[in-house]
């Protein structure tokens, strides 16, 4: 671990079109000049060693063994230049045909180097976050951009990468250390000839700002978090109502088993779906009903568990058998008792299944403790209403958490659990330094320097060892 230099493969393991081999620290130039052969003239054939390459240019080459010379492969060969690289440090990348016998050629003759070592994960990150290149708010950016799985991930980590998340907490905190300036002043000189009348009240003007600014990130209902990770829906309701099936549609293949027979499912199925760029993970649940099988019991516990863990709500009924006779349906009167208990008004949507068999009137509202449900009629066999529903559903969840290219709202800033608690603790500091005693400004001003260092935690500005390891050890190797 002492050795400086680290290398990795950056791209995955196996046959691909391409395969890069990423080198960075003071030892990145020997790599070049022992392994690169670029072509002396237009011909590929007669080659010679590139000691001081030109930086940024990628150059053909071979990628020749460090000892024998042998030629490992034809490929590219690029020199970044520190502190202009993503480490701050010299770096050389390799780029190579991609294939297992290759690669493992090319990373076992770096191994033959004695001041290179492998690289740990995420350990070219951390080293442009520690020479200053990154912050952690972007660091977090880059893990959560390879891992995007849906538009509104990406779009939420691209802004981090950017820097978005950066000069937000930059400016919560620069602002915070102003107010801690104004009490400095005051300790040190006291108000009368040297400082002006109000210094005081400007320091608690500029904290009662701060503190409805982390309010209103704190207020965000977890958007942030919820993209981020995916947004839990649960499918529940009586038996035989079609939530399986639902489940089959949503993901368009088999992935639950449907049959007539009540109790068929017995656990909760769980399946990370793309739901109109949104991550949405959905649950089917067991059946709700009163029965005296021990195991489908287990599982009708679990159902009950697993809905009240939702982000989202999707009661899924049978049409036929709420006997409606009005355009209206209230599901206090009309849906089965061991349903109830599970419905909320807040995070609640309905799927009135099996349209093809009903005869009573199409309803035009749903409601719930007078208010009325986002709800959709469909026949999920016959497949009538499908896209009206997958649409609605859409439309709901981005309405819901304010994301979308309708949405009015700001990005949420807040993305990770770990934010939300240095936000926290920033707005209970900023909070005791308004309760602290006017006549008391140094324990106030020692309020706002922990105030200040609670929002330096999300960027990574002071000694962050634990949250480092805990960041990095998500990271690939050649990240």
């Amino acid at each position: 671990m002492e050795k400086k230099t680290i290398y990795a493969l950056s791209t995955p393991l196996g046959r691909g079109g391409i395969g890069v081999i990423r080198v960075s620290g003071p030892d990145a130039l020997d790599v070049y000049s022992q392994m690169v052969r670029v072509a002396t003239s237009g011909s590929a054939k007669g080659k010679q060693k590139e000691v001081a390459p030109e930086p940024w240019k990628m150059r053909r080459c071979s990628i020749v063994h460090p000892e024998s010379q042998e030629v490992l492969d034809e490929g590219m060969a690029v020199f970044f230049k520190a502190p202009h690289s993503f480490t701050a440090e010299h770096t050389v990348e390799l780029h190579t045909h991609s294939g297992t016998a290759l690669l493992s050629s090319v990373l076992s003759s770096l191994a033959l180097f004695p001041n290179l070592r492998p690289a740990q994960p995420g350990e070219f990150t951390k080293r442009a976050l520690l020479n200053g290149r990154l912050d952690l708010t972007q660091v977090e950016g880059i893990k959560d951009l390879i891992d995007a799985e849906t538009e509104e991930q990406r779009k939420s980590a691209v802004r981090a990468v950017g820097g978005h998340v950066k000069r937000e907490m930059d400016n919560i905190r620069e602002d915070v250390i102003k107010c801690l300036a104004l009490l400095e002043a005051l300790i040190d000189f006291g108000e009368g000839e040297d400082l002006e009348e109000g210094i005081y009240d400007q320091a608690v003007e500029k904290a009662h700002g701060l503190v409805h600014t982390i309010e209103s990130h704190l207020a965000d209902a977890r958007r942030g978090e919820i993209v981020r990770s995916g947004i839990k829906l649960s499918i529940f309701g009586p038996p035989n109502a079609g939530k399986s099936s639902l489940l089959n549609f949503l993901s368009q293949r088999d992935a639950a088993i449907v049959t007539p027979i009540p109790g068929t499912t017995r656990d909760i199925l769980s399946l990370s779906l793309d739901v109109g760029g949104l991550p949405v993970i959905i649950s089917d649940t067991a059946g709700l009903r009163q029965t005296k099988d021990m195991v489908e019991n287990i599982g009708i516990e679990r159902a009950h568990q697993a809905v009240h863990d939702s982000d989202v709500r999707l009661c899924v009924l049978s049409l036929p058998e709420l006997r409606g006779t009005s355009s209206t349906i209230d599901l206090a009167d009309l849906a089965p008792e061991y349903v109830k208990p599970l419905l909320s008004p807040e995070d609640t949507c309905i799927l009135l299944n099996k349209s093809d068999l009903s005869q009573s009137m199409m309803p035009e509202t749903v409601m719930l403790a007078r208010k009325p449900l986002p709800f959709w009629v469909v026949s999920l066999t016959e497949g009538i209403g499908t896209k009206g529903f997958l649409d609605g559903l859409q439309r709901h969840l981005k309405d819901r958490y304010e994301l979308g290219a309708d949405s009015t709202s700001t990005p949420p800033l807040i993305t990770r659990e770990r934010h939300r608690t240095h936000f926290v603790e920033a707005l209970q500091f900023l909070q005791a330094f308004l309760d602290t005693p006017r006549e008391e400004p140094v324990p106030a001003a020692e309020e706002l320097r922990y105030a200040a260092q609670a929002i330096a935690k999300v960027t990574g500005r002071i000694d962050v060892e634990n949250v480092l390891d805990i960041v990095f050890s998500e990271f690939c190797i050649g990240k």
